[in-house]
């Protein structure tokens, strides 16, 4: 009944198994990938023909976690999956961005991958299992495809490099890197880095290049015994004196056109070169010579641009290519948040706004890895029409922002002060209010202008760069802080973000069939020295940390021995809720015993520091309390200074006076002020009412416990 075909393959320490033949016959390509436990099934299928109309490549991938592949029902009220969470979107795109230049440019048929996590091993990583599953269901199928591809990921931990890391493992590496790429080159890199140098992440992508020519080897294998013909793809449009015409009449207009500096100019400009080629070369009503013009003039306008860039050393905006857009940093821009700051690079701007809140303020999901993820640290990211002169209807975050929101997030993240020290939860915004390049790198720079401006004791600034690539032949331009005209028509788009001592965060992405490690390292040099040179303008405008926001929230910890988290607690947790609910504060305690108070009111801090040192710290010689008589007998009283802690008044200790009955002074349930005069090795407590008569009590409003 099947016809199953199998290969497996030893990728680092684990063996990965690819089966196709037996599940989902009837997509147009189709495998189950397993690595241990893990199991992710991976669709791709194609529609018949493409539509008419179609002007661009409609490839959808969607990445699907199922809970029922970890044991799981899903939390809440609705018991099935629903909208993708931002993990899945992130790892769509990992699949996405190494497939996609692989398509013809003239195959428009609208295409579809799914993979989707069947079995889930909490020691292997579904992301890398599913852009080798995307790859190997393309290869098989009669999709056009210039694969194979494949992707793995690769830590860093104690000096050595690891192939597949489980994911339980990447919180202790310096670095979380997926690569993917062909046999022969890179196609996508995706990194977050704990200031690793240029080489070691150089090294790591090689070392994960080694990896994934097995990887190709093993689908090479597969397409050769079950793999589909490929369908035919139409050939570009050609028209031979129209292209002429362009080439003599338009390119001159168009290099001048791409020499203005500002967007807008440069872009009406061009739409009107356009508009006049096309009312001379297209006949009205003639809908081949208009899908010809379209085709053809975007490549006047790609050669043209490349040209300029590799034969005259010319950008789109007249700089060199290693030259920055003009900068500007400021802090304090917004009177009533915590920490805001506006950063503008050439005509890319993002506006950063920070506020800092308690562990309550942490944001907390659920995925098939785990039954609750806590986040105390996010950055997101929004760009709205206006942005780049549009109208766009707003709405929930595209894929496009969870993905540079992310980044951005990573890149700062290594540079956080550890929860200890810092014990905040922090939210970025970053609102791109401008846009020509790389706005992801300009949320980057805003966050952390924005941080020091909230008094975040960041351990080192990071700024980013993006980097683009013309690559024609063996010539090729590598380009400094790429606009957007350069990202549209160049080959490579490749973000970099760091401190002067290392890099934090990568994102590369290429339009071609991949770039050599020559290229790569060069990429890597030169944005090194654009981010240093972004460092420096904006560490003249802030160098360190403000003091702390008087508008955040003030978190004191206190640490306490855990044996007393119990007192500190009480029963049914009565004790921390009535400091709660006396002083307005927020407290949180673990089992180490470090208690966060957190209030933006000194005095009611100062009022919940007191009440927690009254529960959990014993007795000390000299210390006066406020205590509440609990019995009485003739050779004194028992007064309860602390909830259960008593401690004995002799009778001699109870006036400066001779008292003859315990009663004539105190009787039970009195209050009266005490002071510790003797501790002795069993653990009882001596007390004197007459050494304390007048003096202040260290519990004084502090005892609502034993009233």
């Amino acid at each position: 009944m099947f016809k199953i075909t199998e290969k497996s393959v030893k990728i680092g320490d684990d063996q990965i198994h690819i089966e196709t033949g037996r599940i989902a016959r009837q997509a147009g390509g189709a495998v189950l990938i397993t690595c241990g436990g893990t199991q992710v099934l991976v669709s791709a299928t194609a529609a018949k023909q493409a539509q008419a109309t179609a002007s661009f490549f409609p490839l959808s991938v969607d990445y699907i976690e199922k809970f029922y592949s970890a044991g799981r029902i899903p939390g809440g009220y609705i018991k099935r999956e629903t909208r993708p969470s931002d993990r899945e979107i992130l790892t769509s795109r990992l699949i996405d961005r190494p497939i996609r230049p692989l398509f013809p440019e003239t195959y428009l048929v609208e295409t579809q991958v799914i993979a989707t996590v069947v079995s889930l091993d909490p020691k292997v990583s579904p992301a890398q299992l599913a852009i080798l599953g995307a790859s190997c269901a393309l290869h098989i199928s009669d999709i056009p495809f210039a694969g194979p591809v494949a992707g793995v990921r690769v830590g860093y931990k104690n000096g050595k490099y690891l192939i597949n890391p489980p994911e339980a493992e990447l919180p202790e590496s310096d670095l979380d890197l997926v690569v993917a790429g062909t046999s022969e080159a890179i196609l996508m890199v995706e990194a977050a880095v704990n200031f690793l140098s240029e080489e070691q992440v150089l090294e790591a992508i090689e070392i994960g290049h080694k990896e994934i020519k097995k990887l190709c080897a093993v689908q090479e294998e597969i397409r050769s015994i079950c793999g589909k013909e490929k369908r035919a793809v139409p050939s570009a449009p050609e028209n031979a004196d129209m292209k002429a015409t362009l080439a003599k009449k338009y390119a001159k207009p168009l290099r001048d056109a791409y020499a203005i500096a500002g967007k807008a100019e440069r872009k009406s400009e061009i739409d009107k070169i356009k508009q006049e080629a096309k009312a001379s070369l297209v006949e009205e009503g003639n809908a081949e010579s208009e899908k010809a013009f379209s085709y053809l003039f975007e490549m006047q306008e790609y050669k043209t641009l490349r040209t300029s860039i590799i034969k005259d050393n010319r950008r789109v905006d007249g700089r060199s290519t290693k030259d920055i857009r003009n900068i500007d940093c400021q802090t304090s821009v917004l009177k009533r948040t915590h920490g805001s700051a506006l950063f503008t690079r050439g005509e890319t701007q993002s506006l950063g706004v920070v506020t800092l809140g308690t562990s309550d303020d942490a944001q907390r999901s659920e995925s098939i890895m785990n039954v609750l993820e806590e986040k105390t640290f996010m950055l997101h990211y929004n760009m709205p029409g206006y942005s780049v002169g549009e109208v766009k209807r707003l709405g929930s975050p595209a894929r496009r922002e969870v993905g540079h929101g992310n980044l951005a997030e990573r890149a700062l993240k290594a540079a956080l002060p550890a929860r200890n020290r810092f014990p905040y939860s922090i939210r970025i915004v970053s609102e791109i209010t401008e846009s020509n390049g790389s706005s992801s790198m300009a949320s980057v720079c805003s966050g952390t202008l924005s941080m020091l401006d909230a008094g975040v004791p960041l351990k080192e600034p990071i700024a980013g760069i993006a980097m683009g690539l013309i690559l024609e032949g063996k010539e090729f331009a590598i380009l400094s802080d790429i606009l957007g005209d350069e990202d549209h028509l160049g080959d490579m788009d490749f973000k970099v973000a760091g401190s002067k001592s290392g890099i934090t965060a990568l994102q590369m992405d290429i339009k071609i069939e991949g770039i050599s490690m020559e290229i790569l390292r060069q990429a890597l040099a030169q944005a090194k020295e654009g981010r240093t040179h972004i460092l420096d303008r904006m560490l003249h405008t802030i160098a360190r940390p403000n003091d702390l926001s008087q508008l955040a929230p003030r978190i004191e910890q206190i640490k306490i021995k855990p044996e007393r988290v119990r007192d500190l607690i009480g029963p049914g947790g009565k004790n921390i809720k009535k400091i709660v609910a006396d002083t307005g504060c927020k407290l949180e305690v673990n089992d180490e015993g470090i208690v966060s108070v957190a209030s933006t009111d000194g005095t009611a801090a100062a009022k919940a520091k007191r009440m927690i040192n009254y529960l959990t710290t014993d007795p000390e010689i000299g210390e006066i309390y406020l205590g509440i008589v609990k019995k009485t007998a003739d050779f004194g009283a028992f007064v309860e200074i602390k909830p259960g802690i008593e401690g004995l008044v002799h009778i001699s200790q109870l006036a400066a006076t001779r008292v003859n009955k315990t009663e004539e002074v105190v009787k039970e349930g009195d209050e009266i002020m005490v002071k510790v005069i003797e501790l002795d090795r069993t653990g009882r407590i001596k007390l004197s009412r007459k050494d304390a008569i007048g003096k202040t009590p260290s519990n004084e409003g502090t005892r609502p416990w034993v009233l």
